[in-house]
């Protein structure tokens, strides 16, 4: 048992750790509502003399800042949904089926996972151009609907159903597919949440991608949309710091709302071979 002043001592240090790492998000929404003035001086301010929301009228006004967030919510969701298919009826097989070949193909599919993202993009462009997908949703979407970490975290997950359930379901005459959609999805709610809460945070943050498959702006998510602001304004910290808190704001909700499920299926399934 943890003593009443560990306890405490941990409970410090916890909020201690939380302010460092809030720090950097709090002090720019407090520049988003400074002018320039109050941004260069010296002492630097914490706070803002009062609050003011020029800067986010000039970030509406100077990039389609919602146009971007809402192609990043099409794509963001778009990718979550698949990889959370995908990595279903894949785990699925792993999980609940014996074939020949199932423990090479499993190790192939993790092999992957070693691969840098930045090996295969030149790879994964060129298979786009080809299919003239460049500046489209397909293009920006099609490449990341699956992963060998979703399939992973899926199977691991599966593997703690009990074995029981899928011989009284296919007594009881259920298929595979009413078997995973009645009884395995429904039991893995946690994992599920967590893989669809992490996929979304990592498609929303995406750069690099996006920036090579995109031309205009009528397909531009978020982080290529915020460089508008940078480039028209290169000293206007405080619109660049409004158009930042704006697009941070959906990935916190999302953060937010799901953080219980991410822990709980992260935790989950880690006890099973």
């Amino acid at each position: 048992m943890i003593s009443r002043n560990k306890k405490i001592a941990l409970f410090f240090v916890s909020v201690i750790l939380g302010i460092i790492i809030i720090f950097p998000i709090l002090y720019a929404l407090s520049i988003s509502f400074m002018d320039q003035g109050e941004i260069f001086q010296y002492p630097p301010k914490i706070f803002p003399g009062s609050f003011r929301l020029d800067n986010y009228r000039k970030v509406l006004s100077t990039a389609p800042i919602f146009k971007f967030i809402i192609n990043s919510l099409i794509v963001s969701s778009a990718v979550t949904l698949g990889q959370i298919i995908t990595a279903s009826l894949a785990a699925y097989a792993f999980a609940f089926y014996d074939f020949k070949g199932k423990k090479a193909i499993f190790i192939a599919i993790l092999a992957t996972m070693m691969i840098p993202g930045e090996a295969i993009i030149i790879a994964n462009y060129l298979s786009i151009a080809s299919w003239n997908w460049i500046d489209s949703y397909q293009g920006l979407i099609v490449p990341y609907l699956t992963s060998a970490m979703g399939i992973f975290m899926m199977r691991q997950y599966y593997l703690t159903i009990p074995k029981e359930l899928r011989e009284a379901s296919i007594i009881d005459g259920c298929s595979s597919f009413k078997f995973l959609t009645k009884i395995v999805i429904p039991l893995s709610r946690p994992i599920v949440g967590a893989l669809g809460i992490y996929v979304f945070l990592m498609t929303w943050n995406q750069y690099m991608w996006p920036l090579l498959v995109t031309n205009g702006p009528h397909k531009r998510t978020v982080q290529i949309g915020i460089s508008m602001l940078q480039f028209a304004e290169a000293q206007s910290y405080g619109i660049i710091m409004a158009g930042i808190v704006m697009i941070l704001i959906p990935s916190i909700f999302i953060f937010i709302a799901g953080q219980e499920q991410l822990i709980k299926g992260m935790t989950s399934g880690a006890v099973k071979g």
